[in-house]
């Protein structure tokens, strides 16, 4: 079964990091948005310790203290992009937070996964290349679990579990970049396919 927890929307969330003070908070914050902006701007490849700290204008020893190697920084880095994305569909505006129609959600929520694949797919891929980050992440839980609700508040019958599974892997990091850089699908046709699988299933 896909885990419940007692959130406001019934979701676990995200972000098993201990509690910091207010400042070492912002701190992380803003460093892990600056090698956001690196990966949008050069690529993953160009994400290197110095390169952060430059970017943030801080020293490299502030970076390695913060996340202990580059490893580190990466998956600091897909945590923080999964938890902008988990707080947006469970707390954001609609179309992929509360007060949309299921279906409307479930386009945007796809709409918005690809949107990070695109940008921070590398990242990703990475992270899914471990099985147990692959298909044990709390973040994984989080959004089956999301995509199930999606599909019981449309009224869709049948195994929603198994339903959500398969849904969800078409919005796998590792295929989409298949499908953009080795056949040269446009983003936008991935996109329009998401759209019209989820009226399919869910409409």
């Amino acid at each position: 079964m896909i885990p419940d927890s007692p959130t406001p929307t019934g979701l676990i969330q995200i972000g098993t990091e201990p509690q910091e003070r207010g400042d070492a908070a912002r701190n992380r914050r803003r460093l892990l948005d600056a090698a956001a902006l690196l990966v949008a701007e050069r690529g993953v490849d160009a994400v290197t310790m110095d390169a952060l700290a430059c970017r943030a204008g801080v020293g490299k020893g502030t970076v390695f203290r913060r996340f202990g190697s580059r490893a580190g920084l990466m998956l600091a880095l897909l945590d923080h992009s999964e938890h902008e994305l988990q707080q947006g569909f469970m707390f954001g505006p609609p179309p992929l937070g509360p007060g949309a129609e299921p279906i409307e959600r479930l386009v945007a929520y796809g709409l918005a996964r690809l949107a990070l694949v695109e940008v921070q797919g590398d990242v990703m891929r990475a992270a899914e290349d471990s099985p147990q980050s692959r298909f044990s992440a709390p973040a994984r839980a989080v959004s089956l679990t999301h995509i199930v609700r999606l599909l019981e508040d449309a009224g869709v019958d049948g195994d929603l579990q198994l339903l959500a599974l398969s849904l969800s892997a078409t919005l796998d990091a590792s295929l989409v970049l298949h499908e953009v850089r080795d056949l040269g699908i446009p983003m936008v046709r991935i996109e329009q396919a998401w759209i019209a699988l989820v009226h399919r299933v869910a409409g």
